[in-house]
Parts: C-alpha cells; sequence; structure tokens
C-alpha cells in the first residue's frame, strides 16, 4: 500500500512540476514579447496598449468594474480592490497582479486618448 502511495506522490509531483515549466515558459514568452512590443518605436495604437500590458481594454474594464474612463472611479476602484487581494488579509497575490495590470491597461488607454485629443486639438492649451 505505502508503494502505491509513494508512487502515486511522485506522478503527482511530476505532473505539477511539468505544469509549472509550461507555465512558466509561456509567461517567460509572453514577457520577451512584451519586452519586444516595448522596444519597437513608433506611435503606440490600442493593440500594442494590449499587447503591453497583456490585457485588452474590455478585460481591464471588467476586473476593474468600470465601464467609462473616468480617472477617479479607476483609482478608487483599484485602491479598494488592491487592498481586498493583499496578501496580509488572505487575499490573493495573482487576483492583486490582476488588478494591478487592469489599472495600467486603462492608464494607457486614458494616456493614448489624452494624445489622440491633443493631436486633433493643437490649438487647446491645457489649464484655458
Amino acid at each position: 500500500m505505502a508503494k502505491y502511495l509513494a508512487q502515486m506522490l511522485l506522478v503527482g509531483a511530476q505532473v505539477v512540476g511539468r505544469a509549472f515549466a509550461r507555465a512558466l515558459r509561456q509567461e517567460f514568452a509572453a514577457s520577451q514579447a512584451a519586452a519586444n512590443a516595448r522596444g519597437q518605436t513608433g506611435s503606440q495604437s490600442t493593440t500594442a496598449a494590449s499587447s503591453l500590458s497583456g490585457i485588452t481594454l474590455q478585460e481591464a474594464q471588467q476586473i476593474l468594474n468600470v465601464s467609462k474612463l473616468n480617472p477617479e472611479e479607476i483609482q478608487k476602484n483599484y485602491e479598494h480592490l488592491f487592498k481586498v487581494n493583499d496578501k496580509s488579509v488572505g487575499g490573493s497575490f495573482y487576483l492583486q497582479s490582476k488588478v494591478v495590470r487592469a489599472k495600467e491597461r486603462l492608464d494607457e488607454e486614458l494616456q493614448i486618448q489624452s494624445q489622440h485629443h491633443r493631436e486633433r486639438d493643437p490649438e487647446h492649451k491645457p489649464g484655458t
């Protein structure tokens, strides 16, 4: 009986090890792709912003539970979700990192929209 239990544990450890190695390779490949995308020159588009942060605009809005790109609402929801998912209060580091990535993606989108607005209206001066 102990022999079978040891074999089951060994097989289980191998399966988990392989899955971890595969996930690590995928994460490394995604990281390399993001680094390459950051290194490219040219204007940043919505597609490029998605590839940099790894999530789409819609996914980021769902994670932070915002329907419109309102910086105050984004910040409020981000702070709440970041605190709730803190590992020290029993939260999940994975979920906390998704919240951070969602905030980064929405911040990128706000920056892109601001840049497009300035390009369309060059005579508009900030603060006037």
